[in-house]
Formats: structure tokens, C-alpha cells, sequence
């Protein structure tokens, strides 16, 4: 591992992070003991936020704000949908009954566990919003790279970080 190593494609990037809305509120950050770990050039991050860190090194800082097109896309109205209660994830009828507008939920569908906030709760459906809690939201990040890695085989062949900071299988 050399400090000076660069940010590029099949890299194993570790950062810190703190994201806020443009020009607002602070929304998440990175633990202070456990920085992010990313495998560069796999999809793995925001494609904005991937060409942002290309080509630094640990040390450096950077801040970058990305529009909505870059980070988690407009809302779209089609997402908002009625489903059946029956169909929420672990939701039995004590779960039922303390459903909330603005919770975070899952939906059991085709393609596995879906992402929702519960806008409308009714008897038997509640109306949900399948929209990303963020989007529409122009985000700004301040970056610290922490460290620059050449990724091994394993994390090659399997597309992300293993580890600290990464995926554990």
C-alpha cells in the first residue's frame, strides 16, 4: 500500500464522508473510527461521486455537490402506489396496527424486498411511496480520502470491498 497510490478503476478507496442537502441540513456521515470502503470503477458508488474521487490520493479533501440527475434521481409520480398490508415485510396484525404515514417499510414483491414510505394507511392498503427518501434533492459531499489500495482477486472477481469497511460474506 503506498499513500501516494491513486484513485482509480479496480482500487479499493477507503473515506470518510458527510453529506447534507445543498446549502442545508447535515443528513448522514461516516462513523469516525469506520471509514467507507468502495471497489472504484464497479458501480459501487454514484457515478458523479466516482468521477469526482478519479485520480486522487489519500489526504486529500474534496466537496462536491451533486444535482438530483447525479444522486438519487427526480421523483417520479408513478411511484406512489396502494398495496395490501399482507404484502409489507414482517407486518402481523400488531405491526398492522401501529402503521404510520412517513415510515420506512419493505414490500414483498417479484423482484424480492422493495424500499417504501408509508404515505396513507387504511383497514386492509396502505399508499406508499416508492421514491428514494432523497430524491429530487440536489446533495453535497465532503470527502476525506483516507486510504488507496489495489484491490486483490477475490474483491476483483466479486465486484466490491471485503472487509473493513466492505462486504462480508
Amino acid at each position: 500500500m503506498s499513500a501516494s497510490m491513486q484513485i482509480d478503476k479496480d482500487r479499493v478507496v477507503y473515506f470518510h464522508y458527510r453529506m447534507s442537502e445543498a446549502g442545508a441540513d447535515f443528513l448522514e456521515a461516516s462513523e469516525p473510527d469506520q471509514p467507507m470502503a468502495y471497489l472504484h470503477g464497479h458501480g459501487n458508488l454514484m457515478p458523479a461521486l466516482e468521477r469526482a474521487l478519479d485520480g486522487r490520493q489519500a489526504g486529500d479533501k474534496i466537496e462536491v455537490t451533486l444535482q438530483p440527475g447525479e444522486a438519487y434521481g427526480m421523483p417520479r409520480p408513478d411511484a406512489q402506489q396502494r398495496v395490501p398490508i399482507k404484502h409489507l415485510v414482517n407486518t402481523g396484525a400488531r405491526a398492522a396496527a401501529r402503521l404510520r404515514p412517513g415510515m420506512a417499510v419493505k414490500i414483498n414483491t417479484a423482484d424480492g424486498p422493495r424500499d417504501a414510505r408509508i404515505i396513507k394507511v387504511g383497514k386492509f392498503n396502505v399508499d406508499v411511496d416508492t421514491n428514494h427518501p432523497l430524491a429530487g434533492k440536489a446533495l453535497t459531499f465532503a470527502i476525506e480520502v483516507m486510504e488507496v489500495r489495489q484491490a486483490t482477486v477475490e474483491e476483483l472477481a466479486h465486484g466490491h470491498v471485503h472487509g473493513a469497511g466492505g462486504h462480508h460474506h
